[in-house]
């Protein structure tokens, strides 16, 4: 199996420990956390390491009732399991396979699902555009067992993360918690394995330029 170097993200991981990361990113590292326990080990180095400059960090004044607020504020972030999983269950079997999915992502998705609804991009293929508060574009692909993403470039950095399933392209195969790393001067087209659904998280700073066919139509359309 061909994945993207760990060595690659420890930014990533300092980024997140310190608790200055996009909020795309934020989730992804956390539901990659849950799968892989090599992601565990360097967030938690990671963190131990921002942990240490913290303690060392002059002391700053907090105001009055700052604890109480913060803690108010977690709490409602929180949504517990059984709520989550009565909101899915009352939309449909067919949301059933995102109940499965690794938090942060499923209640992102479970949102979105309820809100807007999967948009169809093709046989085989549907896109769920995911609200997380970030600068980014984010977004959850199904792509059904064998079919593929059609070929396409991008308008700047993209990272895929496998929540589910698998996939292939030119460069390598792609399991569950392994992220694709792809740049403006890579062209490439996923193809789901032929025995199972692929869930994937993409996270990008530019659109994606489909090429062929689609190309002419994305451009035609004007749409990304």
């Amino acid at each position: 199996m061909t994945a993207t170097s760990q060595n690659a993200f420890s930014e990533l991981y300092s980024a997140y420990a310190a608790g200055c990361i996009d909020p795309a990113f934020a989730m992804m590292l956390e539901a990659q956390s849950l799968m892989r326990a090599d992601v565990r080990a360097s967030v938690a180095v990671s963190e131990m390491i921002a942990g240490n400059f913290f303690e060392a960090a002059p002391a700053a004044r907090m105001s009055e009732g700052a604890l109480a607020r913060t803690l108010a504020m977690i709490d409602a972030l929180e949504v517990p399991e059984d709520v989550q999983r009565a909101a899915g269950k009352s939309a449909g079997d067919a949301l059933n396979e995102l109940l499965e999915l690794p938090e942060p992502v499923r209640s992102a998705a479970l949102d979105a699902a309820g809100r807007q609804g999967w948009q169809m991009l093709g046989r085989g293929l549907k896109r769920l555009r995911l609200d997380v508060g970030s600068s980014m574009d984010v977004e959850l692909y199904r792509i059904a067992a064998g079919s593929r993403i059609p070929r396409h470039s991008h308008g700047g950095n993209e990272f895929t993360m496998v929540l589910a399933g698998g996939f292939s392209d030119e460069r390598g195969t792609y399991g569950p918690g392994d992220v694709c790393l792809n740049g403006p001067n890579d062209t490439h087209q996923p193809v789901a394995d032929e025995d199972e659904v692929c869930y994937a998280l993409a996270v990008r700073d530019g659109g994606l330029r489909f090429t062929g066919v689609m190309g002419m139509v994305q451009r035609l359309l004007g749409v990304r």
